[in-house]
Formats: structure tokens, sequence, C-alpha cells
């Protein structure tokens, strides 16, 4: 019988806390996988024994059968092969996707019509951005007749602490070329330019952000039928966002694919401590409500922003685990649930038949949202 949680990267700075989480409803039927056997052993021991340690190596073949008692797949890992998925999927395993990858998850929606026979549920796009931003999204195009755009901003905290995963991806993307959907063409951009600004509301105020290549902005438009969407990023720091604008725009963002220039952003980063750990997201949709223009506002606040991808992914996984009516194939997370914003916390609701499993309500998030006419 399928009880068992596999969670790989789980012992990695947001694996490790989907891990605690789901283990303190489900004691010894969670596994923190990953290639390091050792390293495995040593944060299950630092759990008092919930969390059972388990060496996994994607690159290796994975038969069928190790599957038998897994109910659920959590993965905190990139990926760039889908084949692991199919194998899950194949043999009834539920399965969500915490990376962000924009065209490998690309890669995960073709399945549902490229694959046959698939009996497990995935559910991807899934922590903050994607995650949180995709819920955001819904509600904003769900509060007009009809969208013409999505404009999404997020800003991160310097001070905030993020694993090394985290920290590798954003320098790397620092001078990526990216496609984004405008009036329904795909076109080429560079990350840290277009500058926008928003109202994130309240002492953060009106903040300019610049173009980054969060897989949202790549898949919102099919799965929300939009024909304009675009995601840009900032930093808590005003100098810190200005300066890798600046950087763009004197063209050195390139310098950053050298070997010795990359190892010495990451550090940098990494080492990065002034400002807060605060975090804040913002959603704008233009469209039109009883034939008049109006832009749809929602956004959310909170800190610690590697906690609440966390606590968004276990809150899914949990929303996996025990729902007995998932529909089968993959869904990207808007495709299955909806969000509630309270004042000082954010509650994940189903917009499908699930079973049981109506709500999880994720604490210390704090949100708001209007519909005004422009």
């Amino acid at each position: 019988m399928k009880k068992d949680i596999i969670v790989i990267g789980g012992y990695g700075h947001v694996g490790g806390q989907i891990c605690k989480l789901l283990a303190a409803r489900y004691p010894g039927h969670v596994f923190a996988a990953g290639r390091s056997l050792e390293r495995a052993e040593q944060f299950c021991a630092s759990t008092g024994g919930k969390v059972r340690p388990l060496q996994l190596n994607l690159g290796d073949p994975f038969p069928a059968e190790r599957l038998e008692r897994v109910k659920l797949v959590v993965m905190c890992l990139d990926q760039e092969n889908p084949s692991f998925v199919i194998t899950c999927l194949n043999s009834g395993t539920h399965y969500v996707d915490v990376s962000a990858n924009g065209a490998f998850l690309t890669q995960l929606e073709a399945l549902n019509t490229t694959e046959s026979g698939l009996t497990g549920s995935a559910v991807i796009s899934v922590g903050l951005a994607p995650g949180l931003t995709n819920l955001l999204a819904r509600e904003a195009k769900l509060a007009m007749d009809q969208t013409q755009r999505i404009e999404i901003s997020i800003m991160l905290g310097l001070g905030d602490s993020h694993g090394q995963a985290a920290i590798e991806w954003t320098v790397d993307n620092l001078s990526a070329t990216y496609d984004i959907t405008q009036k329904g063409s795909r076109i080429p951009v560079n990350s840290f330019t277009g500058g926008r600004k928003t109202d994130f509301g309240g002492r953060l105020g009106q903040r300019k952000a610049f173009r980054f290549p969060f897989s949202d902005q790549q898949t919102l438009p099919g799965s929300l039928d939009v024909s304009s969407v675009a995601t840009r990023l900032c930093f808590d720091s005003r100098f810190s966002t200005a300066a890798l604008a600046f950087m763009q725009k004197l063209g050195l963002m390139p310098l950053l694919r050298g070997r010795k220039m990359r190892k010495l952003a990451v550090k940098s980063f990494g080492k990065l401590r002034f400002g807060s750990d605060m975090f804040a997201v913002k959603v704008d949709a233009y469209g039109q409500k009883d034939g008049a223009p109006v832009l749809s506002e929602w956004s959310l606040q909170g800190s610690e922003e590697a906690r609440i991808t966390a606590m968004t992914a276990a809150a899914v996984a949990l929303a996996v685990y025990e729902s007995a009516k998932l529909p089968s194939g993959v869904f990207h997370l808007e495709q299955l649930f909806g969000v509630k914003l309270g004042q000082d916390n954010l509650t994940l609701t189903t917009n499908h038949t699930a079973g049981p499993f109506m709500e999880q309500t994720l604490p210390d998030i704090s949100g708001w949202s209007r519909l005004s006419k422009m």
C-alpha cells in the first residue's frame, strides 16, 4: 500500500523544511533523499527520526518497483529529462515540483498529450515564484471579464538566508536572455532591462523592478489564456537593484558567465546580510469589467522567502497526499488551487473536487487586493 513520501533534495535549504512540515503529520513515512547518504543521515538525525534518510541519484536508472510504497514525490532539484516524472505518474505515484526551470516545466506540460496511461497526478509551479505568483495572477484575472495583460513584480530581501542552489540560479540568470509572451507573440528580452515601477503598498511603497526569467511568465499565458505576461524582480535595497540595472546597461552582465566572475558573484551574494528578510509580490492585471477598463491588483508580503516556499510546497503536498479524487496528469498550481488573503495569513483552497481536503492556511503573510477603474 502506498504511504511513503520522498522529498528529493530533502536535506537542502528548502527541502529540509518541507520534510519537517510533512513529518509533523506523517512521522516515519517521509524520506529525505539525495546523492549524499551521509548528509541525509545527518539531517534526519536532527529530526529525531521523524524523517528517514534515502540515497537517490536522479542520474541513475530508477526502476518503477522502487515506487511500490511511495504515494508522493516532492522534487526540490532541477531536472532536464522528464523520464523520472513519467516513471512516477505511470506507477500511480503523485508528484509535486518545487523547481523553477521554465523549459523543463514546459516539457512536463506536454506529457498530457505525449504520454498515455498516466495514473498519478503532478502539480508543478509550486513555491513563491512560480507558485503564489500564479495563484495571485489567477485571482486577478477572475476579478475581470477580460484580461489583456498581467504584470508581476517580486521584491526579495538581501538580508534573507538563501540556499546555495537559489543563489547560483539567481547569479546565472542575471545575464540571461529569455522569451516572454507579449500580445500573443514570443519575443526575446534580457534580464534587468525594461524597468517598471509598481506599488507594493504599505511602507514599501513604489519600487522599480526589472525583467527576470521566473518561469511563471512562461507558463501563465497558456494556463490562464492571457496574451501578455511579464515578471520583474527588485531587492529591498534600491541601490543594489539600480546597480545591477546599470551594469546591464553598460553591457557588463555577460562577464558573470566566466567561471571566476561567477564564483565571486555567488560568494558575494551568499555573504550579503544587509537589508531585511522581507519579500513582497504584486500582481497588476489590466482588462475590462462591465465594459470599462480596470486594474485588478493583488499583493502579499511576508518574511523568509525559503520558509514560505517550503510552507506552500508542504500545503500542496498534503493536499495531493490526502485527496482521493485528484485528476490524473500534469497541472500548474493555479489549475487545481485557488487562494484567499487574510490580514495575517494566506489560505490555499481547491478549485476542483479533491475529496476531503479543502483548505490549508499559511501564517505570517499579509495581503490585499482591489479593483479600480482606469
